[in-house]
């Protein structure tokens, strides 16, 4: 079982890294630093905005930072660029790069193309909505079934390289992947082995300027590299889209699943037919690993979720409290009200939910129809908030510039048998780090009310 000496692979590289990243990104050059790498790391955060990730990292003498602004010298002469997610791909210094014929890259992609050298499986878990808890319940799986497992993606604090001096011919890789991400893999030219696509839906239009074909064509890069032995899972949601776009160009052996597919006798700890229709794909994907049924059955129904998507924090007299801070489209939003309106054979008015944020330029109006069903709306502040406000004619309450007032809100009204739902269907952006710490500030502020 052949393994990587990884350090060799960066040693004196002069590597550009355009964007610090709040997702592993920070680890990731803290490993190429210890390679011996000569890092430039270059974002348009202010020194004050990435002092966590510069305090981190200081240390390292072959680690230059350029803060606040980017310069088309340090896209100049280098051996490798690796862009963040996020970062534009058409930007003027990708471009500049581009001409030198400097290679580009991403963290996700840069790591699977090593771990595949080894021999390593690559799965690969992309969709709007339900990647990451399809993720989760297959790790569970494959480390229920004693595999060898590395999981990557959109886990904080992680630094996915750093793992790669572990991995083996025995390994197998399971990755979270935004359509950011896959940008990363479409220019490497790389596919996972096995590929899930989950969902597809607007998101991110801001970045894709409203244009869905392009927000799919970055995810399409999860398939559109592989091959005749390759697996492609596909969610019965999203199928027919991708299937009359790339039929022509889908090579691997093709399943679609939905939550029909799961058999009725197995039992879920999370509410929501979506979490039946995640369950169904993670153990499609199972199977294409060989792995029996029996097993995949124990982990799916002993896993309690993942936090921050429909998580049960806490009761407090009578009122259920959820964080579900990760649901950041309308769709996400209108899932939770689902799944969360019959909880306990109780109708959707029990519901008191807490939305708002940053606008992402995606449609809310199946949203705002369903708003008056809810016992009370909170809003947050935020361009999205803005919009939503000045798109319906709901009573929306006031508008709190602090989570902890909203959440106060949210208790004031609440009565014995009442659910308490974070759902912001927006971006987190403005009055939070990231959805993951709109998320934590939440689970702080109910745990002491």
């Amino acid at each position: 079982m052949r393994s990587m000496d990884v350090g060799a692979e960066f040693k004196g590289k002069k590597i550009t890294v355009m964007g610090l990243g709040l997702l592993g990104g920070v680890g990731d050059i803290k490993f190429l630093a210890e390679s011996g790498a000569d890092i430039i790391a270059t974002d348009l955060k202010s020194e004050e905005d990435a002092k966590a990730s510069v305090e981190i990292l200081q240390k390292f003498s072959n680690v230059r930072f350029m803060l606040g602004r980017h310069e088309l010298a340090d896209f100049r002469g280098r051996d490798l660029i690796i862009k963040a997610p996020g970062s534009p791909i058409d930007s003027p210094f990708i471009l500049e790069a581009r001409k030198e014929g400097t290679p580009i890259t991403m963290w996700a992609a840069l790591f699977a193309g090593f771990a595949r050298e080894v021999g390593a499986t690559i799965v690969g878990v992309t969709g709007t909505r339900g990647k990451t808890t399809v993720t989760e319940m297959l790790v569970a799986i494959l480390r229920a079934a004693s595999k060898d497992v590395i999981e990557g993606g959109n886990v904080q604090g992680t630094s996915l390289l750093s793992h790669l001096a572990s991995v083996t011919s025995e390994t197998i890789v399971v990755l979270e992947l935004d359509s950011w991400k896959l940008q990363g893999f479409g220019e490497a030219r790389l596919s996972p082995h096995i590929a899930v696509f989950t969902t597809f839906y607007a998101d991110h239009m801001n970045y894709y300027k409203n244009d869905m074909g392009a927000y799919l064509a970055d995810k399409a890069n999860i398939f559109l590299n592989q091959t005749k032995s390759d697996t492609l899972v596909l969610g019965k949601q999203c199928a027919p889209t991708i299937i009359e776009k790339y039929s022509e160009r889908i090579e691997a052996n093709t399943i679609v699943a939905d939550e029909l597919k799961l058999p009725d006798t197995w039992t879920l700890q999370m509410p929501g037919l979506h979490n039946r229709y995640n369950a169904a794909l993670a153990l499609a994907a199972a199977r294409a690993l060989g792995i029996a049924d029996s097993v995949s059955r124990a982990a799916i129904e002993s896993f309690r979720g993942v936090p921050g998507r429909l998580e049960l924090v806490r009761e407090v007299n009578g009122v259920k409290v959820y964080n579900d801070t990760t649901s950041t489209t309308p769709e996400a939003t209108l899932a939770a009200l689902s799944a969360l309106g019959n909880v306990g054979h109780r109708k959707s008015y029990n519901l008191i939910l807490i939305l708002g944020g940053a606008d992402k330029g995606l449609d809310m109006s199946a949203l705002i129809a369903r708003l008056p069903e809810t016992k009370r709306v909170i809003l947050l502040a935020g361009t999205g908030t803005d919009q939503l406000v000045s798109k319906s004619d709901f009573d929306t309450n006031e508008i709190f510039d602090t989570l902890a007032a909203a959440v106060a809100d949210a208790f004031a009204h609440a009565e014995e048998g009442d659910i308490i739902l974070l759902s912001p269907a927006f971006a987190s952006f403005g009055m939070f780090k990231n959805e993951y710490d709109r998320g934590e500030q939440f689970n702080k502020i109910v745990t002491v009310v």
